[in-house]
């Protein structure tokens, strides 16, 4: 079932990258007491994901900050190497915490998987975005396939 707004988000754990290396992450760590804009795309590195989707988060991450947001974290079915190596790629300057489901575990719990072995990507996350306030779904915006309209940063903005 995927989760809608009101639900409590799904416990779990991501992959981390920090100065001592690979670690994890709980979703109480992340999402509890706090406002946090939380996105999903299918892949690091690649094209709507590398040319606007995290980006687009990257240059409105004061704006985020300034309506309210204490965290805005990007998670992709890429392990923790690949998602810092995209971070630093894009300059992300620790404004977007880079989050790593090397799995799927998470894109799965929250009903958000795709299967993209057709174009070679095998288990995915949707593309999407949410607004969660201490562990709460207040806003989701889930694209349709191969779009990018909703999940934006600007979008997550109004909505804060």
């Amino acid at each position: 079932m995927t989760i809608k707004v009101g639900d409590r988000v799904p416990d779990g754990q991501f992959g981390i990258m920090t100065a001592q290396g690979p670690s994890a992450m709980t979703t109480d760590e992340l999402f509890a007491g706090k406002t946090v804009v939380f996105f999903a795309l299918p892949g690091a590195f690649t094209p709507t994901c590398s040319a606007k989707h995290l980006p687009g988060y990257v240059a409105t991450a004061d704006d985020l900050a300034a309506h309210g947001a204490d965290t805005i974290a990007c998670m992709s079915v890429n392990d923790a190497f690949v998602m810092a190596a995209w971070g630093e790629d894009q300059n992300v300057g620790g404004k977007v915490l880079m989050l790593a489901d090397g799995n799927g575990t998470y894109a799965r719990a929250l009903g958000l998987s795709f299967d993209g072995s057709g174009f070679g990507m095998g288990e995915r996350a949707q593309r999407f975005s949410m607004i969660v306030e201490d562990g709460v779904v207040k806003s989701l915006n889930i694209e349709a396939p191969g779009a990018f309209e909703v999940s934006d940063a600007d979008t997550a903005l109004s909505q804060l």
